[in-house]
């Protein structure tokens, strides 16, 4: 029989929404829920880290940003390294270093040990956070795609308030290290990520695994007629192999490139500044750990309503947004190029 080919970018883009969208989208939002949550643990643990080791604040702003420090080399690294063996591999690679090491962290007697397992924690956490963007974006159909990356990501800020909330309810009884002993719940849930999460159609196209790319197309959209004999390619915007930083500044990105750089800067010293600090400064101001934990609650509350909210408010005022490779192929090379402030 003749070989037929099928764009797999046009098949995605025009699906409908179908219960593998949903389980795709609960499955990262339950990832990047733990991510957030393993991060905002800093400035709920941090007043009571600076109690019992005698920190002064400079200290603590240093072993606060050891994690930070780890997820710049993490989302470098990673990125990089998903191009090569796939994004569900890095995932679950991830998943496992920020899910250990930050349980590891409630066994730690001294910040040197703190800090070493916090930062390794932080390549899992800056790691796994552009995989499951762009793996959801690269499976969800185009007239929803904004709504399930956002509704995704919200889970980050999901995680905060869950930081909060565990704070408040449990540190007073059981110390700052029960903060940590949650953050193995998603070690254990890796056998059923593998079997579970798909991987990324537009690694196993480029690859040439046709078979499994087929496999995930058809789960897609059970309509499309896909036979052994079809050969799946890409778009021409999906096509290239470069993944270098270099390629954010070619075909008129550079200035793109650069103002989107500049927002995730300024957004992540907010994020991160408040983030660490909020629960002490105002414990400094005479609140208590319990009260203070719910400004830090209140904020990530905000961001959730923010992130969900967003996109209806693009919709609506015509705003312009990131052309679609953004979302895409270089996705991994925007959080490549800045990982935030450390």
């Amino acid at each position: 029989m003749t070989a037929t080919t099928m764009n797999v970018n046009a098949v995605v883009d025009q699906a409908k929404f179908k219960s593998f969208h949903l389980k795709l989208v609960l499955w990262c939002l339950f990832i990047v829920l733990f991510d957030g949550y393993d991060l905002a643990i800093n400035g709920v643990v941090l007043p009571l880290l600076m109690q019992e080791w005698g920190m002064s604040a400079v200290q603590a702003g240093m072993l606060a940003s050891t994690a930070l420090a780890g997820m710049m080399f993490g989302a470098m690294g990673f990125g990089m390294l998903a191009d090569k063996i796939g994004r569900k591999k890095v995932i679950l690679i991830c998943v496992s270093l920020f899910s250990l090491f930050t349980f590891l962290g409630g066994f730690a007697t001294n910040p040197t040990e703190f800090g070493i397992l916090r930062f390794i924690a932080g390549l899992g956490i800056g790691g796994v956070l552009p995989n499951l963007v762009a793996l959801t974006s690269e499976y969800a159909p185009q007239r929803v795609r904004s709504t399930l990356v956002t509704t995704m990501f919200s889970g980050y800020a999901v995680g905060g308030i869950m930081a909060a909330l565990c704070g408040t309810w449990f540190t007073a009884d059981y110390g700052w290290q029960i903060m940590f002993y949650i953050a193995v719940i998603p070690l254990l849930f890796v056998p059923l990520f593998w079997k579970f999460l798909p991987e990324s159609l537009i690694f196993l196209v480029k690859a040439n695994k046709q078979d499994q790319a087929r496999s995930f197309l058809q789960k897609v959209e059970p309509a499309a007629q896909v036979s052994a004999n079809t050969q799946l390619v890409l778009a021409s915007t999906d096509q290239s192999g470069s993944t270098s930083v270099k390629e954010l500044f070619s075909e008129n990105r550079a200035v793109g490139t650069f103002l989107f750089w500049l927002a995730f800067f300024m957004c992540l010293l907010m994020l991160y500044a408040l983030g660490s600090w909020l629960p002490k400064l105002m414990m400094a101001a005479g609140y208590s750990l319990g009260s203070s934990l719910m400004f830090l609650l209140a904020l990530n509350v905000g961001a959730v309503i923010g992130t969900i909210t967003a996109p209806t408010f693009n919709a609506s005022k015509n705003i312009k947004l990131l052309p679609k490779e953004y979302w895409r192929s270089d996705w991994n090379n925007q959080w490549r190029g800045f990982s935030g402030p450390l």
